[in-house]
């Protein structure tokens, strides 16, 4: 099952068939599913995770960030309250 196309792909590709020599064009469904093919290989090998995967990580080191400065907090109390006792 193939994933869909996202729209930026599709807006690539036509620019690319519109820039086109007026002969080639006569192969625009040819040119274009080739495109597709290469940019979807190019974009496969560079490793990218998905708009929802970055958003999950995004919500994971958003929660991450609010625990760090929270415990930050508490330690600082508990610095503060043993602070007078050390002398």
């Amino acid at each position: 099952m193939q994933k869909p196309t996202p729209p930026n792909l599709d807006e690539l590709v036509s620019s690319i068939i519109s820039a086109l020599p007026g002969g080639l064009q006569a192969l625009k469904h040819d040119t274009e599913k080739n495109l597709h093919a290469a940019l979807r290989a190019a974009l496969a090998k560079m490793n990218l995770v998905t708009r929802e995967e970055f958003d999950v990580q995004q919500a994971v080191l958003s929660r991450s960030r609010a625990k760090l400065e929270e415990l930050e907090k508490k330690v600082e109390a508990l610095e503060k309250k043993l602070a007078p006792n050390k002398t």
